[in-house]
């Protein structure tokens, strides 16, 4: 077997829900509400529709629920179209290391897969487990972003190994579902460079559905190539590089987002909003002090000073800033097409300059570092936030999770409430929870 397969499998075959700590159950369960409060957010949004006309009357002999849709189709389909609902709003939880990802990505694909092998709420929680610990483990041990490659190869490798395990595939079965999962579905970077497009919703979706169809290829014994990671042409010497991969508990690291924006940009949303109460007339400038990694995804490209789209508008803190100054803490509105062209915001943007900070950079990823200081008429005024809320060194709460719900649709409050008690209820009741909600 594949040395790093084996780490993995070892791994996920020394998960068992009675051993995850209760702090960690409560947390998982958290972030399966979050998720699906995020996918609310995306229900009817353009990428969705699509995808539903495109996929949406497709079934086969393994069928998951549609969030909110109240449709069966074909199990992986329905990761894609569960997965870009999840994804699109950039409202989901996040975990930064080398690599900056969202684990709650294997949401879909670990729901669909208890939903086809029946498993109760425990099994998802386990499963889910085994995918952050994995998509988490391998942010920390290499990143990939600089070499070209997205993040969502992460998610590829993660969902497959919690997916196989709900499945309770054998070792073979294991290696080939891994194998599948990632042998023809290697993405590249340049979904997150430039202009974006929808396809940046979309991209995890897309690795998630291919781990869903390959693991239920791999049970059929379908087999996949050999030595995925440390063969001559594999994952290490084509992707990644050399590293050393050690898997741990993480779920207790990642952070639920406060607003639907590009994670390095939660602190300047928030220093923006606090900063927004204090400000007295005209602002003339605004000088902001960063770290390189959110500089380099969500400054440095052009594109990020005129956002010509929602996917680019949320990967902008040049854009989130000046919407937060003038009009409130951004929402799942703040990027529609009047916002993109409102001459107030452009003409704000104008007037800001960005610093890296070597400070910043070395206070990153323990802390998400941001000062923004303005001039206006009445003088300057600045602000630094080290952690935002939300962040794992000011967790979200249960409490919390109920008012992201409240804010975003009151008619999820009572799905959260449900969720609470998710070990008690079996798949199909879950997915009954989250098509109850009127949409």
């Amino acid at each position: 077997m594949d040395s790093v397969v084996k780490q993995i499998k070892d791994y996920a075959d020394s998960v068992s829900y009675s051993r995850i700590p209760k702090e960690e159950v409560e947390a998982l369960k958290m972030r399966i509400a979050d998720s699906i409060i995020t996918a609310y957010t995306a229900r009817n949004s353009p990428p969705v529709n699509i995808l539903i006309d495109v996929l949406g009357d497709v079934r086969s002999k393994v069928n998951t629920p549609v969030y909110f849709k109240k449709r069966d189709v074909f199990s992986p389909y329905a990761v894609m179209i569960n997965g870009c609902m999840t994804r699109y709003m950039d409202y989901n939880d996040t975990y930064l290391s080398k690599e900056a990802l969202h684990p709650s990505d294997n949401v879909p694909p670990i729901l669909a897969a208890s939903h086809i092998a029946e498993t109760d709420g425990s099994e998802i929680i386990r499963g889910l487990k085994i995918a952050y610990d994995v998509v988490c483990s391998l942010a920390d041990a290499v990143s990939i972003r600089d070499r070209g490659w997205d993040h969502v190869n992460y998610d590829s490798i993660s969902s497959s190994a919690g997916i196989s395990a709900i499945l309770d595939l054998d070792d073979d079965k294991f290696e080939n579902a891994v194998s599948l999962g990632i042998i023809n579905n290697v993405s590249m970077r340049q979904t997150r460079a430039g202009k974006l497009s929808m396809w940046k919703g979309c991209t995890v979706a897309y690795q998630t559905m291919s781990s869903l169809m390959a693991a239920l290829n791999a049970r059929s014994g379908l087999t996949g190539p050999s030595d995925i990671f440390d063969g001559e042409m594999g994952f290490k010497r084509q992707v990644s590089g050399p590293f050393d991969l050690s898997i741990s508990s993480h779920v207790l690291k990642t952070m639920i987002k406060n607003y639907p924006v590009e994670y390095h940009a939660m602190s300047a949303a928030q220093a923006a909003s606090e900063l927004r109460k204090q400000v007295k007339g005209r602002i003339k400038t605004i000088n902001v002090d960063t770290f390189k990694v959110a500089h380099t995804i969500i400054v440095k490209d052009p594109e990020k000073l005129r956002p010509e789209n929602k996917e680019t508008a949320d990967h902008s803190m040049p854009y989130i800033i000046a919407y937060t100054l003038l009009y409130g803490e951004p929402d799942v509105n703040s990027y529609d097409a009047r916002y993109l062209k409102d001459e107030k915001i452009l003409n704000l943007i104008d007037r800001m300059k960005f610093n890296v900070s070597e400070k910043f950079n070395a206070m990153y990823p323990e802390y998400l570092p941001v000062r923004i200081e303005i001039e206006d008429d009445d003088g300057r005024k600045e602000l630094e936030i080290d952690v935002p809320k939300g962040h794992f060194k000011d967790p979200y709460t249960w409490e919390d999770v109920m008012k992201k719900a409240d804010r975003v649709d009151k008619n999820l409050v009572a799905l959260v409430n449900d969720l609470k008690n998710l070990e008690k209820m079996d798949s199909k009741e879950i997915f009954e929870v989250i098509n109850s909600v009127k949409a």
